[in-house]
């Protein structure tokens, strides 16, 4: 049985961000793949799009999700409206899933408005797809405040430096676990790339705490 992973970046980014996790998860025998979109000129509904385009190309049996910060909301919406057929667990790696209160404070100024683009509509603004029934998925947070959230404020409690912990709390979720790492960390730490293989591997976090009835 082959397995492949489709690896979704966040706002602003390309996906070379997501080059050395995607190198640890080749390391560990899945075939991972990068999907790319525009994340201000596209909401992440049609964003959605693009993303089962790519799965419908890969030839694997079982078809992993991993999506980082906007990237989860886009999966989210992709299993929410058009959920490939194949079987695979999900994980998302710092997602707001709940809105982003940074993206809510630059999107009420005008001169920053643009830094958000399209992707507050039913995703960085709040309004987002749920968690599916039919498909096991954990998130994982960051616990280490460093990022340019810090400077641009709306953050409450625990946060990467760009989302807060509770941010990331999705209702349907099979398992939480919160790491000492900040946003851009949740791409490159160690100790994050073994907990998504885990999950991938058990449907569960190493050290997690499941936290399925959490909003």
């Amino acid at each position: 049985m082959t397995e492949a992973v489709v690896l979704v970046h966040g706002i602003w980014m390309t996906g070379l961000d997501l080059l050395v996790l995607r190198a640890r998860l080749r390391g560990a025998g899945y075939a991972a793949t990068i999907a790319r979109y525009p994340s201000l000129r596209l909401p992440p509904r049609e964003n959605a799009l693009r993303v089962r385009a790519l799965i419908d190309e890969l030839d694997a049996d079982v078809v992993h999700l991993v999506g980082h910060s906007l990237g989860g909301l886009v999966i989210l919406h992709m299993l929410r409206d058009d959920p490939p057929p194949r079987p695979g667990r999900v994980v998302l790696l710092g997602s707001p899933v709940h809105g982003s209160g940074v993206a809510r404070v630059l999107s009420a100024r005008w001169f920053t408005r643009f830094l958000i683009g399209r992707s507050g509509e039913s995703g960085l603004l709040g309004g987002g797809a749920a968690a599916p029934d039919d498909r096991e998925v954990g998130t994982i947070a960051g616990d280490l405040p460093v990022g340019v959230g810090r400077m641009i404020r709306g953050i409450d409690g625990p946060n990467d430096g760009t989302v807060a912990v509770a941010e990331t709390r999705v209702r349907g979720a099979r398992d939480h676990v919160t790491l000492p790492v900040s946003h851009a960390g949740l791409l490159t730490a160690k100790a994050v790339a073994a907990q998504v293989q885990h999950f991938l591997q058990r449907g569960a976090f190493a050290a997690g705490t499941v936290d399925a009835d959490t909003a």
